[in-house]
């Protein structure tokens, strides 16, 4: 059977989905500058059908990296700033009266797009967070008792400003838990920061992707190929001992109150198996664990407040777990 051609003229193959997805790097660095780690990140969540929070000071192209994505690969996308006084139907949608049929008819929210970002989520209350709880795990939306379906592929990028806590809400344990990973965004070396300015100054418009030379080398038939060939890849026995092991050491670090839960767990042999399939194995090894260890756990530990207080940070708590659980032969 021939394989199925998208609208970017990519065939759904798996090897042409590799090459095409591993070509988005190239495509989005015409618009981003040394954002490598947070890219490969977001394709592989999309591998995953999971989320992805991003924290970063402002002004590091979050927003500019999640509109290139899209346009690199072809998808819709939608952006919410939250603020303190953002109502949840503000982002799922809601009923609204319609005068000439004196009927109720749904006026869809945000939130029914392919890539959401929401900037800076910790900005506004719980009750507007957890709006998007039903809408991250179930792929759906539900207003007066009436499910509506999400779109597919569908991604939650979320970011947060991880300096400026004052009139914020951090995301509880819960939620944190339904981000598949979190990537941090740093900024950038002197080198790519004055490849930025230079862009800049030659009339670079991060407004106009288009014009930056931004195009579809990706699309949905690539992406549920690519998700296909990543569910045949190989997960030895032992390959998942060697993940229940890394994250059963979390709940008995000394240094945390909570470790990674049996959710974590599942989420990092995703991971591993989509960063495999990505660097062109059909089985998992040991390296591909830890390669995705951090941005997978680091948001699913908490600190005791006196590890905290002694400089030691998450990432510290798995990069040590890592080195001491013992990695299958």
């Amino acid at each position: 059977m021939d394989p199925t051609t998208d609208n970017a003229g990519n065939t759904g193959a798996p090897g042409d989905a590799r090459a095409s997805l591993e070509a988005l790097r190239a495509e989005i660095a015409k618009a981003v500058v040394g954002q490598d780690p947070a890219v490969t990140g977001l394709v592989v969540a999309l591998l995953c059908r999971g989320h992805v929070l991003l924290e970063g000071v402002p002004g590091v192209a979050k927003t500019l990296l999640v509109r290139a994505l899209a346009s690199a690969l072809e998808l819709d996308t939608k952006r919410v700033q939250f603020t303190p006084d953002l109502m949840p139907s503000d982002v799922t949608g809601s009923l609204v009266y319609d005068a000439r049929t004196a009927e109720f008819s749904f006026q869809p929210g945000p939130v029914f797009t392919n890539l959401l970002l929401a900037d800076e989520i910790n900005r506004t209350p719980p009750k507007t967070q957890s709006s998007l709880l039903e809408a991250m795990e179930e792929r759906q939306v539900t207003v007066d008792g009436t499910p509506r379906l999400l779109p597919e592929p569908f991604l939650v990028a979320a970011t947060q400003n991880p300096v400026e806590y004052e009139g914020t809400y951090p995301l509880p344990e819960a939620q944190l838990d339904r981000f598949l990973l979190k990537l941090t965004v740093p900024l950038p070396t002197r080198q790519d920061e004055i490849a930025v300015l230079t862009r800049h100054a030659e009339g670079f418009n991060p407004r106009d992707l288009h014009a930056a030379g931004v195009r579809p080398v990706a699309g949905p038939a690539d992406l549920d190929a690519a998700r296909a060939a990543v569910a045949k890849t190989t997960v030895s026995p032992e390959i998942t001992a060697y993940v229940v092991d890394v994250c059963r050491a979390t709940r008995e670090s000394p240094s945390l109150t909570l470790g990674v839960s049996p959710r974590g767990a599942t989420a990092l042999l995703s991971t591993a198996r989509a960063w495999a399939w990505l660097t062109g194995r059909d089985y998992v090894i040991p390296d591909d664990v830890k390669a995705l260890a951090l941005p997978t756990l680091r948001h699913r530990v908490q600190l005791r407040p006196e590890a905290e207080m002694e400089g030691v940070t998450a990432d510290s708590v798995i990069t040590a777990i890592l080195t001491h659980v013992p990695v299958p032969r």
